[in-house]
């Protein structure tokens, strides 16, 4: 099935997941329920005039209904600062598994262990990183890996006087922002 082809059917997915009717959603529309009904068929021909009310009436862009052949494999998330840590996400928001770019200032002191639930991956690429896990501190560098469960008490920070960075990758649930202080 080609992308044009594909318009129908799509649209009709995204009219039954916002539970409307082929009515509901005509009327909203501006349209007759059967031009409607000919369109998501695929029995009458999409064009800008009927495709643009429907999609203003469903959230979405017309876009959406047209998936690209080849589509752009780039990442275009823009970086962000968190708590001093320089954030660039590596993946798109929807994959399953979460990737990150973190540089982390450098820092006399741990932060304060939090924890939440997931698993968490990371890889340093320059610099020196503490990690406090538990009742562990551990000190790591360039090319060193760690892996744990985020429900254990921990806390990532640069050691030195230099930035660190490191790819830290999270399942689904890991990435969630730490949201609870470790209890005393």
């Amino acid at each position: 099935m080609t992308g044009i082809e594909q318009i129908g059917p799509r649209l009709r997915v995204a009219r039954q997941e916002r539970g409307l009717t082929l009515d509901e959603l005509a009327t909203r529309a501006g349209m007759s329920a059967s031009t409607l009904s000919r369109l998501e068929a695929g029995k009458r021909q999409a064009s800008l005039e009927l495709l643009l009310p429907l999609t203003r009436q469903l959230g979405i862009r017309i876009d959406d209904l047209v998936p690209d052949e080849s589509p752009d494999p780039r990442v275009r998330r823009p970086s962000v600062t968190r708590h001093g840590h320089i954030v660039a996400p590596l993946t798109r928001e929807s994959s399953p598994v979460q990737t990150y770019k973190v540089t982390f200032p450098p820092m006399d002191a741990a932060p304060t262990p939090r924890v939440h639930d997931g698993f968490e991956w990371f890889y340093v690429l320059s610099g020196r990183v503490r990690l406090i896990l538990g009742e562990q501190e551990l000190e790591l560098g360039a090319g060193e890996a760690a892996e744990f469960d985020t429900r254990v008490p921990h806390s990532i920070s640069a050691v030195g006087s230099r930035p660190a960075e490191l790819i830290s990758i999270f399942n689904a649930a890991g990435e969630r922002m730490h949201t609870r202080v470790a209890a005393d």
